[in-house]
């Protein structure tokens, strides 16, 4: 197997890895770029059909090249696929494409890397590989018996399958929300597995000239302490959203800025479920505590049948190539460092993040910080 000698190495194509890709393109640094698929953007394709960002286009742009004008506001998938299109050739950034990397170990002072490729030795590991890396599929007795179709969200495209079937959505967030509501348009009878608690905030908060995104909110409430960020949530939640208990939907004891900051926890950013559960159009149903093979048995002590399941159940991170990974992650598999050296000389995770101010816009600021980092420690190298 060839090897090959690089500064950086990128691995992944997705957002992440082209906006460090093109900082290092910009400022005159060598770098290759791997990519395990055969195009850029690989996840985003595959995701479903209805998905359009949650978050505004003027703050989820990648470095040096903002959206299109005639974009909308919260742009589709497609609109967004086509933009990682249009920004890979603008920098002319070529991945290697159908290359997956099988091992990173630090050795003296290089990452090598061997790949189904070739091995490279790299100044800089640069992991880009997704925060939806692995499907996260919880067990339950009695799934193995469950005799409808089941699916994870990550194979889930459009509801045309589903109408007039009774199908129930596990999960509350934010791809649990809008499949619920895809679902429903589809001619489906849907119901919603909540477990616990959720918050949820609506997409646009106010109207008129005084309309404020979620994620503007969010931005500015970033710059206050958390206690008094989560508080000033909250009572915007209260307001905005109101009491929602007696369809089922009961507010947990952190208000949204705490749920992600220390729980992990997305709320969820209606975009239309909200009014199809007030108006009896979509189901509530509380835990779950086994499957039988035409439905499941709830923790009330009710069974429900059900044609379909969706699990709508979130992901989880997927580093395990790195030599030693268990030292760098959560329980959930994602790094506790990113946007800066990760624990190892020269090695960056960028993307492994879903903040309340966005994951896009971080994703720009994580890269550019690398891109400073990598700059300011070759000169250090370059003097010593």
């Amino acid at each position: 197997m060839s090897g090959q000698t690089v500064e950086s190495l990128i691995v992944g194509a997705g957002p992440a890895g082209l906006a460090i890709a093109a900082c290092l393109r910009v400022a005159g640094r060598e770098f290759c770029l791997v990519e395990r698929e055969q195009t850029v953007g690989s996840r985003w394709r595959q995701h479903y059909e209805r998905l359009h960002l949650h978050t505004v286009k003027q703050l989820s742009h990648l470095p040096y090249m903002p959206m299109p004008r005639d974009y909308p506001r919260y742009p589709s998938r497609e609109q967004f696929v086509e933009y990682l299109e249009n920004y890979a050739e603008t920098f002319a950034l070529r991945p290697d494409f159908g290359t997956e990397v099988r091992s990173a170990k630090y050795e003296g002072e290089h990452w090598v890397v061997a790949t189904s490729r070739e091995t490279y030795k790299a100044q800089n590991l640069i992991v880009a590989s997704g925060y939806n890396a692995v499907p996260h599929r919880p067990t339950w007795p009695g799934l193995d018996r469950y005799e409808g179709q089941l699916c994870h969200s990550r194979n889930y495209q459009n509801g045309s399958s589903y109408a007039g079937k009774r199908v129930l959505v596990v999960g509350f967030g934010n791809s649990g929300g809008e499949i619920a509501v895809d679902l429903h348009e589809h001619g489906a009878e849907v119901a919603i597995c909540v477990r616990g608690g959720v918050n949820i905030t609506e997409r646009d908060i106010g109207a008129g000239p005084l309309q404020l995104s979620a994620q503007y909110a969010s931005v500015l409430l970033s710059k206050l302490p958390l206690q008094l960020a989560d508080a000033i949530a909250r009572g915007a939640q209260a307001v905005s959203v109101g009491d929602l208990s007696r369809y089922g939907l009961r507010r947990p004891h952190y208000g949204p800025i705490r749920g992600i900051v220390e729980h992990a926890r997305v709320p969820l950013i209606d975009v239309g479920t909200i009014d199809l559960i007030t108006e009896g159009k979509i189901a509530v149903v509380g835990a779950i505590e086994r499957f039988d093979e035409a439905g499941v048995w709830l923790y009330d002590g009710s069974h429900r049948t059900f044609d379909s399941v969706v699990l709508a159940t979130g992901y989880r991170g997927d580093v395990r190539f790195i030599d030693g990974y268990e030292q760098l992650i959560d329980d959930r598999g994602y790094p506790t460092s990113y946007g800066r050296e990760a624990g190892r000389p020269g090695l960056y995770f960028i993307g492994f993040r879903n903040p309340p101010t966005g994951a896009l816009r971080e994703m720009t600021i994580e890269a550019q910080r690398v891109l400073g980092d990598i700059v300011r420690r070759s000169e250090v190298e370059a003097t010593a």
